[in-house]
């Protein structure tokens, strides 16, 4: 039956449902965000080089990219509660096996597994959410969601800092390891109900497969492109396997990845490009600073997790205010004024090197807080208002695929300058100047990028606009 609609009722009170979706989204940014503070200490342990240490998060979006997709449909086929409490488990055992490793390729393949526990967890939390919450109260519920996410970013570096700076690094991942047995038990024990808008119909397989393969082979060509001479067929003959994906969902009556509903909801395709655009944009920025502040600055990891704050702390205190104005003014509105702040924030921080005062660097981190703060719940808003129930799950995974594929781009862009300008040398004092170079250098090509997703985000505000009004206007040709 193709018109598939929620096979159950849901049991849990939005209340309560909010509350556990709210914890998972704090735990995951959290762990992210303690890495980013650690990778430095983790890099010295096991002498890593800086293209290593930029895999640590590159591996993960993979992760997260090629599943995403496949584990929205999956979820909404089988039950997304089944698929999220699925994901906390995976997420939970691999965070365990970090705190052991004694390799940094073992180090990469687990954080790889973690990613298959995120990508069956985003692909399913905030479509748990709009099955739930009625639209009016969307964008209030995305709000607190994604204040969730920038709280566990707040939290996590200055935390990490302390704990490796007092016990060491793998004690962040013992701790994570216990939060997880928290936020299962609370789903297992306080989500009630199942949600699941397709059930019944069949698993696009083929499809899957020629996603998952295509989109490894292109990666693997991309990071390589500098060291490998075939790369570049490698890379190519991924580019042609996506395409032949695309086709092969254009044509499927069950497909992966809903085509012509991209064709036919131009809002939904530009809010997505604008994730894309965002996310790849300011994750540049995250990893280099991380850096940054204790290679050229000399911080400690805790000095420069208590620095690294500010930013996830101003998109937590803003997230709540932005969801509350997405269901009183155009959500596309404010995602616009959100996304050219990070292009501002972006520029600015091209002039940045090691001997640029901290009063520049704290007005960046603000900048850029304020942007992401304002851009992400509004474009969210927007993205999961302008589909019906039937596309929920399609929707929800389409923005996190978009979110985590605009940081794949942004770590595999951040790969290639690292080995043009560094090789396999490490982040030290004699290659500090190296490094500032790659710093800048991918900074302007992201403030460029960031600049061509102002402008998108502005088509969908215009879209927004006359789709509005002409959805007035047939309500009132039916009234008469």
């Amino acid at each position: 039956m193709k018109a598939a609609v929620e096979n159950t009722v849901p049991k849990a009170s939005p209340g309560i449902t909010l509350f556990v979706v709210s914890v998972v989204q704090f735990v995951i940014p959290f762990l992210m965000s303690s890495i980013n503070v650690a990778l430095p200490v983790i890099g010295r342990e096991f002498n890593a080089t800086a293209v290593q240490l930029g895999l640590v998060h590159t591996v993960q979006v993979l992760a997260l990219v090629i599943l995403l997709l496949p584990m929205g449909r999956f979820a909404d086929i089988h039950g997304r509660k089944r698929i999220f409490t699925t994901g906390i488990i995976i997420l939970g055992l691999s965070t365990l096996a970090l705190a052991m490793v004694q390799s940094i390729q073992v180090f990469l393949i687990l954080r790889f597994i973690q990613g298959i526990g995120a990508a069956m967890i985003f692909s399913t939390s905030l479509a748990i959410l709009t099955s739930v919450f009625p639209p009016g109260r969307q964008g209030k519920a995305m709000g607190i969601a994604v204040s969730s996410v920038y709280a566990g970013m707040a939290i996590g570096p200055s935390i990490a800092g302390v704990i490796i700076t007092q016990a060491g690094w793998r004690w962040i991942f013992i701790m994570i390891f216990f939060m997880k047995i928290l936020v299962l038990t609370l789903t297992l024990t306080r989500l009630k109900g199942e949600w699941s808008s397709a059930e019944g119909e069949p698993f696009d397989w083929i499809g899957s497969l020629v996603f998952i393969g295509s989109l490894l082979v292109l990666i693997y060509g991309a990071v390589h492109l500098t060291d490998m001479p075939p790369a570049k067929w490698i890379a190519l003959a991924g580019l042609i396997g996506m395409v032949g994906f695309l086709r092969l969902e254009w044509k499927a009556d069950y497909p992966l990845l809903d085509l012509h509903l991209l064709m036919e909801n131009l809002l939904f395709t530009f809010s997505n490009l604008a994730t894309f655009i965002n996310y790849a944009a300011a994750f540049s920025f995250v990893f280099f600073f991380s850096l940054y502040l204790q290679f050229a600055k000399g911080l400690s990891p805790q000095a420069a997790g208590l620095v690294l704050v500010i930013q996830p702390a101003v998109q937590a205190l803003l997230a709540p205010v932005a969801g509350r104005l997405s269901d009183t003014y155009p959500p596309s509105r404010i995602a616009t004024i959100g996304m050219g702040l990070c292009t501002l924030a972006l520029a600015i921080s091209v002039v940045i090197d090691a001997g640029t005062p901290f009063s520049l660097i704290v007005i960046v981190l603000v900048l850029l807080g304020l942007s992401i703060g304002l851009f992400s719940t509004s474009n969210m808003t927007a993205i999961m208002g302008c589909v019906t129930s039937r596309h929920a799950g399609t929707a929800a995974s389409m923005v996190a695929t978009m979110r985590t594929g605009g940081m794949l781009f942004s770590t595999t862009v951040i790969a290639v300058i690292l080995s043009v300008y560094m090789g396999e040398q490490p982040i030290a004092d004699h290659t500090i100047g190296a490094f500032i170079k790659s710093m800048r250098a991918a900074l302007i090509l992201f403030s460029i990028l960031s600049l061509a997703g102002t402008l998108f985000s502005m088509a969908k505000g215009r879209l927004s606009i006359k789709m509005t009004v002409g959805r007035h206007s047939r309500e009132a040709q039916v009234k008469k």
